[in-house]
């Protein structure tokens, strides 16, 4: 009786050898840059929270004056988030907002990033 033997011949290893090669080549420059995407999405995230927080207080506040926070600047909407916890390292153009209007305020992350957010003033 005849043991056949079992495994992969020098060949086949070599093939799949190049062909993970191949999507190593290909698909590794996809994922080099990835820190820059990540945070580009991390200050317009930022940006996103304080549109939210700005729309909830303007909304609050025009309900009753008594709530939320006045918005006459672009650096206030920070405060309009919960505790007042704007995430350290990123700063806000400081750009008059008159009340009743919505100006286009900017972010900026640690990285240089930008986004905008919209901001309406509410005295």
């Amino acid at each position: 009786m005849q043991l056949k033997q079992r495994g992969f011949t020098l060949i086949e290893l070599v093939i799949v050898i190049v062909i993970l090669g191949i999507l190593a080549v290909v698909a590794i420059p996809q994922f080099i840059d990835l820190s820059g995407d990540a945070n580009r999405a991390a200050v317009q995230g930022v940006a996103g929270a304080l549109a939210s927080a700005n729309a909830i207080n303007y909304a609050a506040r025009k309900e009753n004056s008594a709530n939320g926070v006045a918005i006459a600047n672009c650096t206030a909407v920070a405060s309009a988030l919960v505790n007042a916890a704007m995430p350290t390292s990123y700063t806000i153009t400081s750009l008059a907002v008159t009340s009743g209007t919505t100006s286009i305020c900017t972010v900026t992350g640690p990285s240089g990033s930008t986004a905008t957010f919209p901001a309406t003033g509410i005295s």
